[in-house]
């Protein structure tokens, strides 16, 4: 796969980094970096892609990713507001070899399967403890957030990969489409559009997006409009068919087979959930 290299400083005197955020909106960036990571959601929701997996996320979902394992997270168009914590570190941050001690199996093998990606949804109180105490306490309690993390089973959400080839060339490539199709969803946008933000023939810009992503452009122009429509869906009173057609989707059918793929149910289910919180 191909991304570009992030570099990571730990935040003094950690020998981790800590990093709490608020901005307007999430905007791709496809990298990587040799820390695992840990991003928690505060506020925002928009489609998370992660090696080859292409999902979305909200409030109270909690990912930690591996070493090398490209992704990006980028913002639904009309959420006004998006909150993150996001913490990296190596696996020898607390000494090597600390995690191959038998007493934490659990953490060593939740740190393997990282490398394929594991969401959870989580509380957002021990969060807010971590960030707030001195750094020595800090570093426990993170220890005692990946102890919990390792007694809860997870899926895990991409397939097998190898380590990303360092191309700035290429991650830009990606994120222009990417930029451009979270832009203009709503329009019917074709193939030959999406490439031209990349300056590429559209048969070069379908193999450099499958071969970066191990995604395809229609698969993620379609779950970055069902993650659109599921705003609408939660937040408002328009028909079901005004959404799909404010989202991009030429027909009703068509809208429900795609929520359904992504969402496994229909936009009608969905929106029933919201209404009986």
């Amino acid at each position: 796969m191909l991304a570009a290299f992030e570099h990571i400083v730990p935040t003094y005197p950690l020998t981790w980094k800590i990093t709490s955020f608020a901005v307007p909106e999430f905007e791709s960036v496809w990298h990587f970096h040799r820390e695992f990571e840990l991003t928690y959601i505060r506020q925002g929701s928009g489609t998370r892609l992660i090696g080859d997996s292409v999902g979305d996320y909200s409030p109270g979902n909690l990912t930690l990713i591996g070493p090398e394992v490209p992704h990006t997270y980028v913002s639904t168009p009309g959420d006004t507001e998006h909150e993150a914590v996001v913490i990296q570190f190596k696996r020898d941050f607390l000494g090597r070899g600390f995690f191959d001690a038998p007493v934490f199996d659990g953490v060593s093998s939740l740190l393997d399967r990282a490398s394929r990606g594991v969401s959870f949804t989580w509380a957002d109180a021990p969060l807010r403890r971590l960030e707030q105490l001195p750094p020595a306490e800090k570093t426990v309690e993170l220890l005692g957030l990946l102890l919990e993390l390792s007694h809860h089973e997870a899926p895990l959400l991409a397939g097998e990969h190898e380590s990303p080839a360092l191309n700035k060339a290429t991650a830009g490539r990606i994120e222009s489409m990417v930029a451009l199709m979270h832009r203009e969803f709503a329009s019917r946008l074709t193939l030959a559009q999406i490439a031209g933000a990349a300056h590429l023939a559209p048969s070069s810009a379908s193999r450099v997006f499958a071969r970066s992503t191990g995604s395809n452009v229609t698969i993620y122009l379609n779950v970055v409009r069902v993650n659109a429509a599921c705003r609408l869906l939660r937040d408002t009173d328009l028909n079901i068919s005004t959404v799909a057609t404010d989202c991009g989707f030429s027909n009703l059918s068509n809208f429900n087979r795609r929520f359904r793929d992504v969402k496994n149910m229909t936009p009608r289910d969905y929106r029933a959930g919201f209404e009986l919180t």
